[in-house]
């Protein structure tokens, strides 16, 4: 099975068929896709201008659409070797039991649904690298009232989503399923408080 590095390599390269350069493309999104893979697809088609069923896009545009990808991916990789050295240093002092955003990392290793988007149409507008950031930031602070990634004040919660954790706090706005560890605990009660306001 390709990695993501030799699969980039297809997308780049202008000896491959222009089918099979889409095709790597979408493949790409199997190893790394921020907003899961539907709606990280529908992000990097509306952002770079090609349609999400277009069998013959610009080459340009598809590109572009991978570096994009690869700027998110290499925001992602560094925090995950902060990370990983982070919880060696834990353990060696003797904290073995992992925490709360420790939790919600090992349900998104590897970049797949870090900031998971259940509608695949509702997504973040911003670059991808720029949302990573976004949420790396609110891990690494004190827990907030709202969207670490649009400011966003509407968070309702929701069940059954197509993600693990599969319930918790959406952003009305942006669409991301917001981790709970950069929420208060006030601002979870308001969330679940919105999901019992909306009609059935």
């Amino acid at each position: 099975m390709a990695g993501f590095r030799s699969l980039a390599r297809q997308v780049r390269d202008p000896r491959c068929d222009l089918a099979l350069r889409r095709y790597s493309l979408r493949k790409c999104l199997e190893r790394f896709a921020p907003y899961g893979h539907r709606a990280t697809w529908d992000h990097l088609c509306s952002r770079w201008g090609f349609g999400p069923e277009d069998r013959s896009p610009d080459p340009a545009r598809l590109v572009a659409a991978l570096d994009e990808l690869e700027e998110a991916r290499k925001v992602w990789l560094a925090y995950e070797v902060e990370f990983a050295a982070r919880r060696r240093k834990e353990k060696h002092d003797g904290l073995r039991r992992p925490g709360y955003v420790d939790d919600w990392h090992r349900l998104t290793w590897g970049g797949f649904g870090v900031a998971w988007c259940d509608d695949p149409r509702l997504h973040p507008r911003e670059p991808l690298a720029e949302v990573l950031r976004r949420l790396i930031a609110a891990l690494e602070r004190e827990p907030g009232e709202v969207c670490p990634v649009c400011a966003g004040e509407q968070l309702t919660w929701r069940y059954d989503l197509d993600h693990e954790p599969s319930e918790g706090p959406v952003c009305t706005d942006c669409g991301i399923l917001v981790p709970c560890p950069v929420l208060t605990q006030e601002a979870l009660t308001m969330a679940r408080r919105e999901r019992l306001l909306v009609p059935a």
